[in-house]
């Protein structure tokens, strides 16, 4: 029988059990895919703590995205077929070693790509991609500022920032992740434990500051990023996982910034031709080799508990895969 990873109780990961369940009938044009692959992102893990804006209701699987193949359709739906190698795109469900979903959750595996790496694909670069380019309107020549440039949504930014043009500057807690960060193209590193970011970027740019601020950790990095921008900055919050930060309205009146919210999913639910074409872009760019996640961690289903710690303890570089089967 297939497996699933179940949330029946809110809290950490280590309460979460690896259960078998009963493979559901397909609905007339549904899909049934066998899941190769789950990616590990932050959303599962604030959703199975209950911190998270979607709250399923218990028992669920946690996982938003895996990639595996078709192995089963109803009423032979359009564009999809067995044998099929999918990204599978979900809310919540993808820790299980099969998934029911209809035709328009499927995007085309890369052929570039495996199946770890088509499970960490979409919604990383997806955030990156909405973030710099629907929300801050990066600009070939400008400087982008990354924070947490060693996780899967930084490492997505600075490979995209650097193809689009800008220079990179990448912002992380070690020295190995600013290797990895300056081979997917930063142009210059910052160790947060080596000096304060803002008088980095202040050295860096000759006082002039950051044009666009990609912003995952929140807390006090949000703010004192405030500190280090250029004249009408962009500042991108994308989550929260430093803490929530409070902006001092004097410094972005004073520098004409603005302060974007990035919610790629939402923007999707919201505008599906615009989603649409952002999933196009992104897969022309994984085929011709501008983009692919780095997956530091593969590891077996059994280990669900280990793999999400990983991202608590930011011992993570890029991103998690769970493998099934």
């Amino acid at each position: 029988m297939p497996k699933a990873v179940v949330c029946r109780e809110l809290g950490p990961p280590e309460r979460l059990r690896l259960e078998t369940f009963a493979s559901a009938p397909l609905a007339p044009g549904q899909v049934r895919v066998a899941i190769q692959a789950a990616g590990i992102n932050f959303p599962d893990i604030l959703m199975a703590a209950g911190e998270y804006q979607l709250k399923p209701e218990l028992p669920f699987t946690p996982g938003v995205e895996a990639a595996g193949d078709v192995i089963e359709v109803d009423d032979a739906p359009d564009g999809v077929a067995v044998g099929d190698r999918v990204i599978v795109r979900m809310r919540y469900g993808a820790y299980a070693d099969e998934a029911v979903v209809a035709p328009s959750q499927l995007t085309p595996l890369p052929s570039t790509f495996d199946y770890a790496e088509g499970a960490t694909f979409l919604a990383a670069h997806g955030t990156a991609y909405h973030a710099l380019i629907d929300r801050g309107q990066l600009q070939p020549g400008e400087v982008l500022l990354v924070h947490g440039a060693g996780g899967g949504v930084g490492l997505a930014a600075v490979e995209m920032g650097k193809f689009l043009g800008a220079t990179v500057i990448a912002a992380a807690s070690s020295e190995e992740k600013l290797a990895v960060a300056q081979a997917r193209g930063a142009d210059h590193g910052v160790l947060y434990q080596r000096e304060p970011f803002r008088d980095a970027v202040k050295r860096i740019t000759d006082g002039r500051g950051a044009d666009v601020v990609f912003d995952p950790v929140g807390g006090e990095i949000f703010e004192n990023s405030l500190r280090c921008i250029a004249w009408g900055a962009r500042i991108l919050v994308i989550g929260f996982t430093g803490g929530i930060g409070l902006a001092r309205t004097n410094l972005l009146l004073i520098k004409g910034a603005s302060v974007l919210g990035v919610r790629a999913g939402e923007a999707v639910r919201r505008n599906p031709v615009a989603g649409a074409v952002r999933i196009k872009i992104l897969l022309e760019w994984a085929e011709a080799g501008k983009i692919r996640p780095n997956v530091s961690h593969r590891l077996p289903v059994e280990n669900y508990a280990q793999a999400m710690r990983l991202l608590i303890d930011r011992k993570a570089i890029g991103r998690v895969a769970l493998m099934m089967g």
